[in-house]
């Protein structure tokens, strides 16, 4: 699973991923490519090399040098098919060629200003000063290319004698003797390609490797500058079980201790659009265990929000990046499963229902053999409420016994599930004399979470209404329906 796999998973990773500065093509598309890791050993090996870039950008007196890197690597092309081209012996033409010497000219330059730095064993770039000089025969030292007239020797006077033929373009004989000459300067040039080209064959890997580190280099810059940027933090790996024992009695017992946990938890792109309206931002703290956690709270108390940051977070660790948090411990898992929001899919003709139903279904069946951070947003609230119920209590009786993370939030009371509650605090007790609106209701939130043992949800959506000066004549029907049940 890559990286581009998951770029619509939700809003908040994209927007995330979207502000990485990256300065190239080839870093863009290292990005796509991306992996997710599964083990503790690849997360931990990209945050040590991401966690040295850092530290390296952060010092003042880099600033210089840095900026060179980024500036060498802002000429870098994605080169990739001119390096499969060479790859599989085929002859490139003078434009393969010039991104070939931008290549090894990059390559060179980033590697001088990387040492200084420390970096060097990190970036790792391979020495391809023997292709640079095959592309500069006349000692330039400049990443431009063409066919230089070193490269043949009847060059130099076939372009001598074109140029002098251009200004006799009037004459008939002249013009039959230009096109004469220009089709053996041609011929020639295409010789030269072909030569070249097959000297370039075996430095095919090199090539493809530099393209590849270097791109690689133009996304750690961007992955640490984001950090900087964002106030992320390290999330810290907790092992593996099979790293722990081989006994699958201690596996077991080293499964039941995982978990996951962040404090000052938060979601960028709300709180960036809370700073731009100037609104307060809560940030969470939560520990998540395997098996299922349910997740109650008022309307609007944040619930929907709180899953999606539990998946970007996730995301962002798998994919090699800090994590917007004060402080993380993260277990690893197979994938990240969203069911969140409206499922309705109209170009296949699915309702909102039985699109959910799908991925519920696609959620029980991998869960069975993988362990995944499961977010169900108000699963089956678009059907009626007793069968919509049954669903939820289903998937809870499957889920509280798998070895995935699964969180789902409700608003079903009495689903007579043996697993741990969370509830969303809500509403601050201090609103008697309250004047709340749209645009000031998230003053009166408290969206810390708190266990509840309860088997109830909390409801509050009429003291919401009435809050927020809904029609009295409704609240009151309301009213009197509620009590009438």
């Amino acid at each position: 699973m890559l990286l581009r796999d998951k770029l619509q998973s939700d809003p908040g990773f994209q927007y995330i991923i979207d502000a990485l500065n990256l300065i190239s093509a080839a870093g863009r598309r290292a990005l796509l490519d991306f992996p997710f890791l599964t083990t503790p050993e690849t997360v931990n090996a990209e945050l040590d090399n991401l966690k040295t870039v850092i530290g390296v950008v952060s010092v003042m007196e880099n600033l210089h040098t840095v900026s060179e890197i980024k500036h060498h690597l802002m000429c870098l092309h994605d080169s990739q098919g001119t390096v499969a081209n060479l790859s599989q012996h085929s002859v490139i033409n003078e434009v393969e060629l010039f991104e070939v010497k931008n290549i090894a000219y990059t390559a060179a330059a980033v590697s001088r200003s990387a040492e200084p730095l420390g970096l060097k064993e990190i970036f790792s770039l391979p020495d391809l000063s023997d292709v640079f000089s095959l592309l500069d025969p006349d000692n330039t030292g400049l990443p431009h290319f063409y066919i230089y007239d070193s490269y043949h020797p009847d060059l130099p006077d076939i372009r001598k004698r074109l140029k002098q033929l251009q200004a006799r373009t009037d004459d008939p004989e002249a013009a039959t003797l230009y096109a004469d000459l220009f089709a053996q300067h041609n011929d020639i040039q295409h010789s030269v390609e072909a030569k070249l080209s097959q000297q370039l064959w075996a430095s095919a890997d090199r090539l493809a490797l530099a393209v590849k580190r270097l791109a690689y280099i133009d996304l750690l810059f961007a992955k640490a500058g984001l950090a900087s940027a964002w106030n992320f933090t390290r999330p810290q790996i907790t092992p593996s079980n099979q790293q722990q024992a081989e006994d699958p009695q201690a596996i077991k017992q080293a499964d039941n201790q995982a978990f996951t946990q962040y404090k000052g938890l938060f979601n960028p792109r709300l709180l960036h659009r809370n700073q731009e309206h100037r609104l307060r931002y809560q940030p969470i703290d939560i520990i998540v265990h395997p098996g299922l956690c349910l997740i109650t709270g008022a309307n609007m108390a944040g619930k929907t929000v709180l899953l999606k940051t539990l998946g970007i977070a996730q995301l962002l660790t798998q994919f090699g990046m800090y994590v917007p948090a004060e402080s993380a411990t993260v277990t690893l898992v197979d994938d990240v499963i969203f069911c969140i929001g409206d499922e309705q899919n109209e170009m296949n003709g699915l309702s909102s229902f039985a699109s959910e139903i799908i991925k519920i279904s696609e959620v029980v069946q991998l869960s069975a053999s993988q362990r995944l951070l499961i977010l169900i947003d108000e699963p089956a609230r678009t059907t009626n409420p007793v069968e919509g119920k049954a669903i939820v209590q289903a998937l809870s009786d499957i889920l509280i016994s798998r070895d995935s993370f699964s969180l789902i939030t409700t608003h079903y009371s009495q689903l007579g599930v043996p697993c741990r509650r969370l509830r969303i605090a809500g509403f601050r007790e201090d609103l008697a004399n309250a004047t709340l609106s749209p645009e000031n209701i998230n003053l009166f939130m408290d969206y810390s979470l708190v266990e509840d043992n309860s088997d109830t949800v909390p409801q509050e959506a009429l003291r919401i209404a009435t809050l927020l000066r809904c029609d009295e004549s409704l609240i009151q029907k309301a009213l009197q329906h509620l009590k009438n049940q």
